[in-house]
């Protein structure tokens, strides 16, 4: 069981645009079967957590395409909103230190691999609490220059794996700790 960072960025760091946008990422040739695809990723997650701007990304995606939650296990969102859950969804709402909610995840997950889902500040506080275990990166081809960075705080990370999918760099590090401690 591992508490794992599984994300896309662009090439100079950035998960979004300044208006929280993906689009450079749709656009992406990628292998579905391919290294570090989601498909093997997810089948190993048994619970995930994530940020309130992700979470509402997800439930605004969600109301334009009328795609529903996808999914099948114990979500939290960090959050100190009063947010609409949606419909179907495991939604567990939490907020503060993310030691408590880690323990939550860990329960609910019975096993299987913690999702940090989205927010490269939320993957940081997890790393923080020296509960992150391993970032999953798939780097694509693509500068904003400007957005939500990836990781917003320093920290030392060791290499385990890299592969190459279609477009994607797609790299393994297992956390080490806050760089300079």
């Amino acid at each position: 069981m591992s508490t794992v960072f599984y994300t896309a960025t662009t090439l100079d760091g950035y998960l979004a645009d300044e208006h929280d946008s993906l689009d450079w990422l749709f656009v992406q040739d990628i292998d579905e079967e391919g290294p570090m695809n989601y498909g093997a990723f997810i089948a190993d997650v048994g619970a995930t957590v994530m940020g309130r701007t992700t979470f509402e990304w997800v439930r605004d995606h969600l109301a334009r395409t009328g795609e529903s939650w996808s999914y099948d296990m114990p979500s939290v969102v960090m959050t100190h909103a009063d947010l609409e859950p949606i419909a179907g969804a495991d939604l567990r709402f939490a907020q503060g230190d993310v030691a408590p909610v880690h323990a939550e995840l860990v329960e609910a997950a019975g096993g299987k691999d913690v999702w940090v889902i989205g927010g490269g500040d939320l993957a940081a506080q997890f790393a923080e609490a020296g509960l992150l275990d391993r970032v999953m990166v798939s780097i694509a081809p693509v500068t904003l220059g400007a957005g939500r960075p990836l990781f917003p705080r320093p920290f030392d990370l060791r290499l385990v794996e890299v592969a190459q999918n279609r477009a994607f760099v797609c790299a393994t590090y297992d956390v080490v700790g806050p760089r300079g401690r």
